[in-house]
């Protein structure tokens, strides 16, 4: 069975589920049954995607269907790109699949998630298949609808109501920008298949117009600053396997919609556009983690850092486009690498913290960390497997995201051989925000683990905790083991990717497998090479010998005393370290620029019996200086607009007389 029919009949297998999921209605079996048949089917997608991507089986799998424009039908494609991006879509679908068994249980309205859940699925599989511009545009839809149905599951909530709304209004903003792209993509002649507008030739009027058109578009969907506005609105909205979908898996469909108009079907990049991407990509990265360092709710904090990782992703892709403008093809198969390696880790890593936050959820009833701590204590599986997500996505070997950060530093350092002076000054300025955003990351994920899982109780809920189920557990286990095997064996993972750097750009990085000792070797050893499995080794070595020291010679006795207070008793846990307590630091250093942070204390006076207060005020500057002035412009314009509805039958004729002459002479004037 060729490789796309069978992947095929997978997304054909996940809407049937989907009606079957309607079919069951509210069932007391119909969370089991759903959410198995789901991890069915996308255990079977997941395996076919892999045995294409690895076997090298993906060379030319087509599929025409006869639906859609008349004289276009559907056309449908697996290529060594799609088969990558599939392994992630599926193996993000069978893990929030596993999750969602034991997690759906706890869920008050299943009927409201289980019928969206696998044709959401469905929807980013057929995304990453389409091969024309009409499928690809009708499968984007829709995803968005039935990810904003899945956000909109509790729709009552006020918050949540908002959420959908705006995530609504972006996803139509992207489409559109989506469309007109490949609208000059299809140039004259029409051509809306890919084959045809990857054979034909681009002027830079139309190169650099499409770029910033799948900027917008593709850009929204995943997440870049200035148009990440959805995201922490959203992901909490959402149930939490479906915020790990849409974190982890649904902005990697938009990566890959940016990468297959951009790197594939545009042809040969100019420089120029790669500065747009690294500007954007380290933007997205240092504002996206200080975001997450102010935050207090822990599902939006993790929205908030998807759109670093995010601005991760783009910087690897824009120094890929500089590499390749500049025929560089070494070292931007190295930086393209990369960047697919992160895409990969953080589909590992953010689905994992978003189960860890989900069972916190179930469990607690609480999202406010400061209502947490002592987790540890209640759920110690999960505070394991969540430490685990939270070394990984601080960049910190031997887990995976290391790696592909340190690959695309390593890209970096190839920045002197560039001949533009504008790249030679981009490029390394670019380096050092994401030093600092990796640095960001790792001081917020110590907030997120210490403030939620260590010390004491600071609520009633966080005190009764139990631990997740079994499935859940099942599930951030897979995940954390996945962590630490990309981690200690990324060799493996960049043979794997080879042959999409081969495909997209002509050119590959080094065979890992040829390296001794399961090293990895960006461009030569000379110029640095990594080795996963000695690390690892080395730091439970280091542990191992630390622990058995300090037991060995330490003293026995057994002391306890009272938990310290700088001095004074601590007879209550509100008196432990905040979440903002530990951001502090961090905003006052940089909150006054990015956020217009204050402080507001109201100390009363010798004798008032009233509380001291503390009240921390934070603006999003992107939200209220770009937002909020087209939310007037456009109301302004709806009411001055309303009044064309109550004109009469003369008027209306006049007008639409008018404004067939006007298209006239705009055809006549193009022409």
């Amino acid at each position: 069975m060729p490789a796309v029919v069978l992947q095929m009949s997978c997304v054909a297998g996940l809407l049937g589920v989907a009606v079957l999921a309607i079919a069951l209605g509210r069932s007391k079996s119909s969370t089991a049954v759903v959410y198995s048949a789901t991890f069915a089917v996308c255990v079977v997608a997941l395996f076919g995607s892999i045995r294409g991507l690895v076997g090298g089986t993906v060379t030319a799998s087509d599929l025409t269907l006869p639906i859609g424009l008349p004289w276009l039908g559907a056309h449908f494609r697996l290529d060594a790109l799609a088969a990558f991006f599939l392994v992630v879509v599926n193996l993000g679908g069978a893990a929030a699949s596993l999750y969602g068994m034991g997690y759906g249980h706890h869920e008050p309205a299943p009927h409201r998630v289980l019928p969206f859940f696998p044709a959401f699925l469905a929807g980013m599989n057929l995304v990453v298949m389409a091969s024309d511009a009409f499928s690809y545009l009708l499968c984007w839809e829709f995803m968005s609808l039935a990810s904003w149905a899945l956000v909109m599951t509790h729709h009552r909530v006020k918050a949540n109501a908002k959420a959908g709304y705006v995530y609504l209004v972006m996803a139509s903003f992207g489409t559109l920008a989506l469309l007109l792209a490949f609208g000059l993509l299809a140039g004259p002649a029409g051509s809306y298949e890919f084959d045809a507008i990857r054979a034909a030739q681009h002027t830079p009027y139309v190169a650099t117009s499409v770029l910033i058109l799948m900027l917008l578009g593709a850009g929204s969907k995943a997440g870049l600053v200035p148009l990440h506005v959805w995201l922490p609105l959203a992901h909490p909205a959402a149930p939490s396997h479906v915020s790990a979908l849409m974190s982890g898996v649904m902005t990697k469909v938009a990566i890959y919609g940016f990468i297959r108009v951009v790197f594939d079907l545009l042809g040969q990049p100019t420089w120029s556009a790669s500065v747009i991407v690294l500007f954007l990509g380290g933007i997205s990265a240092v504002m996206g983690i200080l975001y997450a360092l102010m935050e207090n709710d822990l599902k939006r904090l993790l929205a908030y850092s998807t759109i670093e990782n995010v601005g991760i992703i783009f910087v690897g892709l824009g120094l890929a486009l500089a590499f390749q403008a500049n025929g560089m093809k070494p070292a931007a198969a190295l930086a393209f690498t990369a960047a697919l390696f992160h895409v990969l880790n953080h589909s590992f890593f953010k689905s994992l913290l978003f189960f860890g936050a989900g069972a916190v959820l179930n469990s607690t009833g609480e999202r406010d960390m400061d209502r947490l701590g002592g987790l540890i204590h209640r759920m110690p599986f999960t505070s394991i497997v969540f430490l685990i997500g939270c070394i990984a996505i601080s960049a910190l070997p031997p887990f995976n995201g290391f790696v592909s950060e340190w690959l695309i530093f390593q890209a970096i350092l190839q920045s002197p051989e560039l001949p533009q002076w504008g790249l030679k000054i981009m490029v390394p300025a670019v380096g050092a925000v994401m030093a600092l955003a990796a640095a960001l990351a790792a001081a917020c994920f110590v907030k997120v683990f210490g403030i939620t899982f260590l010390g004491r109780p600071r609520s009633p809920a966080a005190e009764h905790a139990v631990e997740a189920d079994r499935y859940s557990l099942s599930a951030m286990a897979i995940l954390a083991t996945l962590c630490l095997s990309a981690g200690i064996l990324p060799g493996l993972v960049i043979d794997a990717l080879s042959p999409i750097a081969t495909a997209i750009l002509g050119a590959r990085m080094p065979m890992q497998a040829d390296m001794p000792w399961l090293s990895i070797v960006p461009i030569a050893e000379r110029r640095g090479s990594y080795n996963g499995m000695l690390v690892m080794v080395f730091v439970a070595v280091s542990a191992s010998l630390a622990v058995y020291f300090i037991h060995r010679f330490a003293s026995h006795a057994l002391r306890r005393a009272p938990a310290w207070g700088c001095g004074f008793a601590d007879p209550t846990p509100a008196a432990q370290y905040s979440g903002g307590s530990f951001a502090q630091p961090i905003r006052r250093i940089f909150g006054t620029v990015v956020f217009r942070a204050s402080d507001h204390v109201d100390m009363p006076a010798p004798g008032d019996p009233r509380p001291a207060q503390l009240r921390i005020e934070l603006h999003d500057l992107v939200w209220e200086r770009m937002y909020i002035p087209i939310v007037g412009a456009v109301g302004y314009a709806a009411d001055r607009l309303n009044r064309l509805q109550f004109l009469t039958i003369r008027r209306y004729l006049s007008l639409v007389f008018a404004t067939l002459v006007t298209l006239l002479l705009v055809l006549a004037i193009w022409s």
